[in-house]
């Protein structure tokens, strides 16, 4: 209960964040992370009913084991915008792990991102690499 809350009133105090971790990575004073996320994007096609749309959701079924496999995941996640046509699968990872999946050139990605150039109507193929932090 707040000391200074007027009677017959309730406040919660809030803590301040607890420092990370020592051996937290840092990106510049107070942006620390935990997690390193790979993101695999592209476009997709209104043609033919979405097939473009449903064959990258098919090709995902069919990676989901092997992407979910990977040392140290913490979720993957897709994302999809049907205003802007997004696809997007977003693997999260513990930074610590994140050097060895590095290593393996982020197995399965090139196996997902050559497989999702062959489908009609999917363009804009795209990777990028970010950390996360809860907030």
């Amino acid at each position: 209960e707040d000391p200074q809350a007027t009677p017959g009133q309730t406040s919660t105090v809030v803590s301040p964040r607890p420092a990370p971790p020592a051996n937290m990575p840092e990106i510049t004073t107070g942006v620390e992370f935990d997690t390193v996320a790979r993101e695999w994007r592209c476009k997709w096609s209104e043609e033919d009913d979405k097939a473009s749309l449903q064959q990258l959701q098919e090709l995902l079924n069919e990676l989901a084991p092997a992407i979910k496999a990977t040392p140290g995941v913490k979720n993957v996640h897709r994302m999809v915008c049907g205003a802007c046509l997004d696809f997007k699968i977003i693997t999260a990872v513990s930074a610590e792990n994140f050097g060895e999946w590095e290593k393996s050139e982020f197995a399965p990605e090139k196996e997902f991102l050559e497989k999702a150039a062959e489908i009609p109507g999917v363009s804009k193929i795209e990777t990028q690499t970010i950390t996360m932090m809860p907030v």
